[in-house]
């Protein structure tokens, strides 16, 4: 039996979301976090042509809050996440395309208000899937 070769990926690493025109985004790999989340801000659930969107507003440049992306996106899921502090919360849930590297596939994200942390997106479990191999000791090795 064969078994592709997984890449290695480091404890931070910079992604890109194309359907959200991110192209640069610095995300903590966590492995103890089984879905990504993504912060963002005025989170809105509309209707466009028919389909339930959700409307927000995120920062792609963690040291330049000026810079405001607004996206929408279709939603995925609506699921009660509970934080690394213990607390529940509904969460909206989008599935969009996302390139580590070379690769390309499509993730699930959950959005909620990230303030407080130091990246703006965890890189959860799920999102790792069979692809990556996690070496804690590097960052930004596949940027």
């Amino acid at each position: 039996m064969t078994t592709k070769q997984k890449a290695i990926i480091g404890r931070l690493e910079t992604i890109a979301l194309p359907d959200l025109a991110i192209t640069d985004l610095q995300v903590r790999v966590d492995t103890g976090a089984k879905t990504s989340s993504l912060h963002v801000d005025n989170i809105t659930k509309i209707k466009s042509n028919g389909k339930i969107m959700v409307k927000f507003d995120l920062h792609p440049d963690v040291h330049n809050v000026e810079n405001v992306v607004t996206c929408e996106a279709p939603l995925h899921d609506i699921r009660k996440i509970k934080s690394s502090n213990g607390t529940s919360e509904q969460r909206y849930v989008i599935a969009t395309p996302v390139q580590l590297g070379s690769e390309n596939w499509t993730i699930e994200i959950t959005l909620t208000d990230r303030s407080d942390m130091n990246y703006l997106m965890l890189f959860g479990r799920e999102a790792i899937g069979e692809r990556f191999l996690v070496d804690p000791s590097k960052v930004f090795i596949n940027s």
